[in-house]
């Protein structure tokens, strides 16, 4: 056997992304250069390890059990890197983070700064709906989740990072009367909804539900940029997170419709399983996060004070 940690990198990728073309894009390699690869890589095996059916490419059972091995001996190799680092005075491995979608307009500005002052960090951050950030946490998938509703079925540590304020948005597409009952909008217009398992979903769903307005028509949408989107088209009104809607507000695409009992305001928390063993890596972010926090908030989010 003469195969390459190249080609195990290559083979690991083309396993997760089933695509040899996704596999090309996210190594920067050209799509050629990824086939040649997987052609010297499936040389040195009898057995095939990925087969076309329908122009699809399919991972045989064999090749599975070669990906598996193949993430092993990577992972080896990265943990002698981390521990090269470490001998060297450096912070140096893995932070994984799961965060919910409307955290990505926030947990990036927390880890900039971590991240250039550790350059032996990889980071591998997940943004997805608060129901996996929580699966993923509860199954030790991850260093850290940052959410703003603490999910109460785990044992877990937290910092308080900063205000999470959810307003009725509407685009400026949709002219109310001047006269007219805010209450019109939940009467009349379409109101958007994040999908189930969102946090700002469940937060629109009990502010309607505590204040009992009236719903005339939901529609679904799985992402906040999504629903952003259709807000500014003027198919209904929502109920957002100000963090992801500044430059939409400040460029005229939307407007805040003030309404009794909103804003709703929450926070934002790094949180981590109570039991967790944490790496010298999630402990150096850990006390990055505690002794910075403040600063990155006043530096950056100075805005968000004006609403």
């Amino acid at each position: 056997m003469n195969y390459t940690l190249h080609q195990l990198q290559i083979f690991r990728k083309i396993v997760q992304n089933q695509s040899i073309t996704k596999a090309s894009e996210e190594l920067f390699l050209t799509q050629p250069a990824v086939s040649i690869q997987l052609k010297k890589f499936q040389d040195q095996f009898s057995i095939p390890l990925t087969e076309v059916v329908g122009r699809k490419l399919y991972v045989t059972d064999f090749g599975k059990e070669i990906a598996q091995a193949a993430e092993k001996i990577l992972n080896e190799v990265e943990a002698i890197n981390y521990k090269t680092m470490s001998y060297q005075g450096q912070v140096a491995g893995r932070l994984k983070i799961s965060v919910v979608s409307t955290g990505k307009y926030v947990m990036p500005y927390f880890l900039s700064d971590f991240m250039r002052k550790h350059k032996g960090v990889d980071l591998i951050m997940d943004v997805t709906n608060k129901a996996q950030v929580v699966h993923s946490l509860e199954q030790n998938e991850v260093d850290f989740a940052m959410v703003s509703v603490i999910p109460e079925q785990l044992k877990t540590k937290r910092v308080q990072l900063m205000q999470n304020k959810l307003f009725l948005i509407g685009g400026t597409t949709l002219k109310l009367k001047k006269q007219a009952s805010k209450t019109k909008i939940f009467e009349e217009y379409p109101l958007i909804y994040r999908e189930e398992g969102s946090a700002t979903r469940s937060a629109m769903e009990d502010f309607i539900k505590k204040n009992k307005l009236p719903t005339h028509k939901k529609m679904e949408l799985t992402s906040n940029e999504a629903l952003k989107q259709a807000v500014i088209a003027g198919l209904g009104y929502s109920i957002m997170p100000l963090i992801g809607i500044k430059n939409d507000l400040k460029n005229g695409d939307l407007e805040i419709i003030p309404f009794k009992g909103l804003p709703i305001i929450t926070h934002w928390n790094l949180i981590w399983l109570h039991s967790k063993n944490l790496s010298p890596v999630a402990l150096a972010f850990l006390d990055f996060i505690e002794s910075e926090k403040d600063r990155i908030i006043r530096e950056t989010f100075d805005w968000f004070e004006k609403y």
